[in-house]
């Protein structure tokens, strides 16, 4: 009868092994990629504000393109993707300029000097794995993981951010 109990407590440790290891991998999988988030979303804030105020405030171009906002957003995000190429991020720049004062400077001259501008710099991740296909199941991630950054700057105080 002792023999007999001892028997079935050898698999124990197998069987226990076969429920924890998927378990664990799933654990695993999670911190690496959340890892990778914090990692490149660190990196994503210390560079943002520098190539906003190099190419934001001042463009490189000509004159009468550089200085719209839809071509500087496009180099801003240009150039942040080229500072996240180490990551596997998606990078989106958009510029919008802050409404002016009152109404009362609306028929002056000062109303064509510019307002503040906003950099709103958007990064997204995909978690590894992403399109990963076994036996017909998607073992995916089905989320998207976002960070995002505003800089708000003055267009012709350059090195000035609001």
């Amino acid at each position: 009868m002792r023999l007999r109990a001892m028997r079935e407590e050898h698999a124990q440790a197998t069987v226990e092994m076969a429920v924890v290891a998927p378990v664990m991998l799933v654990v695993a999988l999670i911190v690496y990629n959340v890892m990778v988030f914090a990692s490149a979303a660190a990196r994503f804030d210390r560079v943002a504000p520098d190539i906003v105020l190099a190419h934001g405030v001042a463009p490189t171009g000509d004159a009468t393109g550089a200085l719209s906002m839809a071509g500087s957003a496009s180099n801003v995000e240009e150039r942040l993707e080229r500072a996240m190429d180490g990551y596997d991020v998606e990078v989106d720049v958009e510029a919008a300029e802050q409404a002016g004062g009152d109404s009362a400077t609306g028929g002056s001259l000062l109303h064509m000097v510019g307002s503040l501008r906003t950099y709103r710099c958007t990064m997204r991740y995909a978690p590894w794995p992403q399109g990963l296909v076994v036996a017909g199941v998607d073992m995916g991630a089905p989320l998207e993981l976002t960070h995002t950054r505003s800089i708000t700057v003055d267009p012709w105080r350059p090195g000035v951010v609001m």
